[in-house]
């Protein structure tokens, strides 16, 4: 299993070509309804596709509500080990308002979960690595009894080694932290 925040270009493009990884949106559900919108149109009992209110003007909106909810469910199914992908080029990459913290995090539950592997990845800027702040306040968010692991992961941006190194370097730490 494979959860993410800020990295969703990144975390897809790793889960495309390492299939023992999957993230909400690899599922059924999630592949058909990623990037789409919809709402409920005054007057009527159909939903819409156009003209939905975003976040800024509907803070509960059926979107956010739905992945809110499917995130908080698929965390919930987690076992063994969890990875999660998040952005090192973020002062904060662990942000406690993010749908990772909010929902996902107090569902992974220890002796369901074992371990979380922690992945900072960044293209560029690299603003933080796994001794930030926000990680201390992640580790003191995890159930007790889960192990934590972290790993500073650089992608390099040459034609054909972007996704190489990447999965070189995850696949490495990955299986490091098998039982």
């Amino acid at each position: 299993m494979m959860l993410w925040s800020d990295t969703k270009d990144v975390v897809h493009d790793f889960t495309k070509k390492n299939d023992s990884y999957v993230t909400m949106e690899d599922t059924l559900l999630g592949s058909v309804l990623d990037g789409k919108s919809w709402c409920g149109k005054k007057g009527s009992n159909g939903t819409s596709t156009i003209c939905c209110p975003g976040r800024r003007q509907c803070e509960n909106n059926a979107v956010d509500s739905f992945w809110y909810e499917a995130s908080a469910a698929f965390a919930e199914a987690a076992c063994g080990d969890v990875t999660v992908m998040l952005n090192a080029a973020n002062a904060t990459p662990f942000d406690s308002s993010s749908t990772f913290a909010r929902f996902e995090l107090p569902r992974l539950r220890y002796p369901r979960v074992k371990r979380l592997k922690v992945v900072l990845v960044t293209k560029k800027n690299v603003v933080t690595n796994c001794k930030d702040a926000s990680l201390m306040d992640l580790q003191r968010n995890l159930a007790a009894g889960i192990t934590y692991n972290c790993k500073d992961v650089s992608i390099v941006r040459t034609p054909c080694h972007l996704s190489l190194s990447l999965s070189l370097s995850l696949s490495l730490f990955l299986s490091l932290c098998r039982d």
